[in-house]
């Protein structure tokens, strides 16, 4: 789909984009953005509109002009709990609640498409617009999955886009492999003696050793792993501590893992602990790790990310495509649908906005008509017509 019949309607994208934007919600609480999806995709003649999946998913289906495959085209639905700071006339209605990471560009631009789709229906098959919730920290792709997103609608390839700060409107990124990290939190509980700060030599104290964890874990990176592969250690809390003369009897130090390889992502797992456990004995104290997993590395199928390239190219041209870009170390679950079904995740240009989940962050609205062009192309060249 050339990008000038996208632009045709880049007023109403970006009428549903700023509406959407007004309006935010959070994880699976995103009944009133879920029901207007799901009454737009009605309005365009969706042959099926399927509500509830997943507990607040939304499933669009449109019948191609011939019998053949289906594919699924994602957009995630839910904001961010961040006060927003930008001003603008459309601003969120709702106090600590934004749309700071581009999701109702997202739906925007997946709207857009399917109303493209439904009126031309230029492709053999069905293709499922799947609207998610739950994406920042939730896990919505996998309560979609887990309540059968993939089965009941035949799906055999899934493709995902997300904005980036940074990237010029207008052009598209991928890389066919990795292209954004597994998002793993670790927690340690030491646990020693308290006492009184002026007897230190009576307790055991577990804010020194706390402070020698954290020095001790950030020697994962810089003399465990391989300067070539990727890794990310990062202690963001620690907790320990009642009052200024009184040593606790316990500290709590916790952070993130973020990893690209499965065997990096064990290491640190197994690391993590053997270091605990170490400077909590030599503390003369106990420690008590935990480590949970939460997304998996966005792992792209080679094939469908150089087809996911050539589809890129052939909206905006092919020096407008990096093919090459390297992983960000942020998380992103449309990993567990990767895991499931041969596909590719890309990113489309957010041009110089303020970063992600940041307050003064905002989608570019000029960026919806590329994005809608990709989303057609793609559904067209993967689903062709037969000559």
């Amino acid at each position: 789909m050339p990008v000038s019949q996208s632009l045709d309607q880049a007023s109403d994208l970006a009428i549903w984009r700023q509406t959407l934007h007004a309006m935010p919600e959070l994880l699976y609480e995103v009944h009133d953005t879920a029901a207007f999806v799901a009454a737009r995709l009605r309005e365009f003649g969706c042959d099926e509109v399927v509500t509830g999946l997943g507990r607040t998913g939304v499933v669009g289906l449109a019948n191609g002009q011939a019998p053949g495959r289906t594919i699924a085209l994602r957009a995630d639905m839910d904001a961010l709990p961040i006060v927003e700071d930008t001003s603008l006339p459309y601003a969120s209605r709702r106090p600590g609640q934004m749309h700071a990471c581009g999701h109702d560009g997202h739906m925007a631009m997946l709207l857009g498409a399917a109303r493209q789709l439904c009126a031309t229906r230029r492709f053999a098959g069905r293709v499922a617009f799947v609207f998610q919730p739950a994406e920042e920290g939730g896990a919505g792709a996998r309560a979609m999955i887990e309540d059968g997103l993939l089965e009941r609608f035949g799906i055999e390839e899934v493709y995902g886009m997300h904005n980036l700060p940074g990237l010029p409107v207008g052009t598209f990124a991928i890389n066919p492999g990795p292209i954004m990290a597994a998002t793993d939190e670790f927690s340690i509980e030491l646990s020693g003696r308290g006492g009184h700060a002026a007897i230190p030599h009576q307790t055991r104290d577990p804010i020194l050793a706390g402070a020698a964890l954290v020095q001790a874990l950030q020697q994962i990176v810089s003399r465990n792993v391989d300067p070539l592969d990727s890794l990310v250690v990062s202690v963001t809390q620690f907790h320990s501590g009642f009052a200024r003369n009184v040593l606790p009897e316990s500290a709590t130090v916790s952070g993130t893992v973020r990893s690209l390889r499965h065997a990096t992502q064990d290491f640190a797992e197994t690391r993590i602990g053997e270091i605990a456990a170490g400077i909590a004995a030599a503390h003369g104290l106990t420690a008590e790790s935990r480590y949970a997993r939460n997304y998996p590395v966005t792992q792209n199928d080679a094939e469908k990310a150089r087809f996911c390239g050539d589809v890129a190219a052939s909206v905006v041209g092919d020096a407008k495509v990096e093919r090459a870009v390297p992983a960000l170390m942020g998380g992103e679950d449309f990993s567990f649908m990767l895991e499931r079904r041969p596909g590719a995740f890309l990113f489309i240009g957010n041009g110089p906005s303020a970063g992600l989940h940041h307050p003064r962050y905002d989608f570019a609205d000029e960026a919806a008509p590329f994005g809608v062009a990709y989303w057609v192309a793609l559904t067209e060249q993967a689903l062709p017509l037969a000559a």
